[in-house]
């Protein structure tokens, strides 16, 4: 295991500067600025486990309907999603270091202001808007920049583990901030979320490096590269990169199976779970441990996910994850209850080894027909994922304050995954560079 971790101490000769040779210390410095950037993402994720504990309270205190809450939700998700290219391209531009503090700042803020509020538009403005916003710099967009910087080697295994950092800090917040929510009301929750944030700036300020050129290092596996100069024209490009993109088939393909990952993720069990499971007489406290069992799973889903993104072919995997995802949210439905019983909790452990585990293979496949673009096609991907999510956050709200149940939206949730199965399978394969012909002699 060590040898994943190290290389030689021997110098090749293409990884070389004009200053002399490249550093290359035993334990590689990609993996540390991977484990600033798994700190980082848990840190921030404590603002993507409150939206679903705050539905009822806030029904409860201003009397807002859940379809209200459930809009203020889907601004945040929407703007999560339509934020990331830009946010990839601002790091190509301003470094990560400068936008990912910038990004915790604004959460913090958008968290906090959320306490004085009185009215509902004050709900969409601060956490729909703000937390929307900053989240958004922190997408996933985020693990991929670093990982296409810092690596060349392990990418798949380095993305699931990223992508893990999220679920491992939904396990963290979730069972405090329900407590919290529980015992001492929302607000405390709110301001929680607010100082996690903030405790996690000086990590990235300090200890987080935007290109391995910095620190006089190659990518791990790679050979040595000077460090890009930075591209102006963030939102330009971010544009021009989704124009192009938007003429080639697997961007599409791409973008509506990652739409419906979204509406069966953070859209329908992230934000309703907990108040459907309420419905059926189950206590808030234990729906949102629930949830965070689903993070202990999902931590090794997408881990293992990454390992066999480096392995097999990555459409046939988003195909057979999105298969399952659907089977098991069909049965939802007759598992909710007043108490956790045991098929409950397989539910539990089979839809969290699939949470995010679409996420490697869907940057793999970003990153295999679009190169260099890779990162800000995957945001605009993203972006999808988040729409789709904030679709049906605000629909299942509605369905919820129309039939009275969430079932409806549970049986098309599990639908759309079929759907997005048979899409994962038409993507096609990047043809291979054809050789160049011999000369003639």
């Amino acid at each position: 295991m060590l040898d994943d971790v190290t290389q030689t101490t021997e110098t090749p000769a293409a990884a070389r500067t004009p200053d002399g040779p490249v550093r290359t210390p035993r334990i590689h410095r990609a993996w540390f600025v991977a484990a600033v950037t798994f700190v980082t993402i848990i840190g921030a994720a404590a603002f993507a486990s409150l939206p679903g504990l705050l539905i009822e309270p806030l029904h409860e205190e201003f009397h807002w309907s859940r379809g209200t809450i459930g809009f203020a939700v889907s601004v945040n998700l929407a703007l999560y999603g339509l934020t990331a290219p830009f946010a990839a391209a601002l790091m190509d531009r301003f470094g990560i270091r400068r936008v990912v503090a910038v990004a915790l700042t604004v959460i913090a803020a958008g968290s906090l202001l959320t306490v004085w509020m009185t009215a509902a538009w004050q709900l969409v403005l601060y956490w729909g808007v703000l937390v929307g916003l900053g989240s958004g710099s922190m997408a996933l967009a985020f693990a991929a920049t670093v990982t296409n910087r810092w690596f060349t080697a392990r990418r798949g295994l380095v993305t699931g583990i990223l992508t893990a950092a999220g679920a491992s800090g939904q396990l963290v917040f979730l069972p405090l901030l329900s407590w919290l929510v529980e015992h001492h009301g929302w607000e405390p929750a709110a301001v929680t979320v607010a100082l996690a944030a903030l405790a996690v700036v000086p990590f990235v300020w300090l200890l987080l490096r935007d290109h391995p050129a910095d620190v006089g290092l190659a990518p791990y596996g790679g050979e040595y590269a000077p460090k890009p100069a930075p591209v102006t024209g963030a939102a330009r490009r971010a544009v021009t990169v989704l124009f192009r993109a938007a003429r080639t088939g697997p961007f599409w393909l791409l973008a509506g199976t990652f739409a419906i990952c979204g509406a069966s993720t953070n859209g329908l069990v992230k934000t309703h779970f907990v108040p459907a499971a309420h419905d059926h007489g189950m206590p808030v406290t234990a729906a949102a441990g629930l949830l965070a069992v689903i993070g202990v799973f999902d931590v090794v889903g997408t881990i293992a996910s990454g390992w066999f993104t480096d392995r097999f072919e990555a459409r046939r995997l988003l195909a057979v994850y999105y298969a399952l995802r659907g089977v098991s949210l069909l049965f939802l439905p007759m598992l909710l209850a007043p108490a956790v019983h045991p098929p409950m909790l397989f539910f539990i452990v089979f839809y969290g080894l699939d949470w995010v585990a679409t996420v490697p293979p869907t940057i793999a496949l970003c990153r295999e027909h679009y190169g260099e673009d890779s990162a800000i096609v995957f945001g605009w991907v993203l972006a999808s994922h988040q729409v789709g999510a904030a679709v049906i956050a605000f629909a299942g709200g509605l369905a919820r304050d129309v039939f009275g149940s969430y079932d409806i939206v549970w049986y098309a949730s599990g639908a759309l995954c079929a759907a997005a199965a048979l899409m994962a399978l038409v993507i096609r394969r990047k043809p291979e560079p054809k050789p160049e012909p011999l000369a003639a002699v």
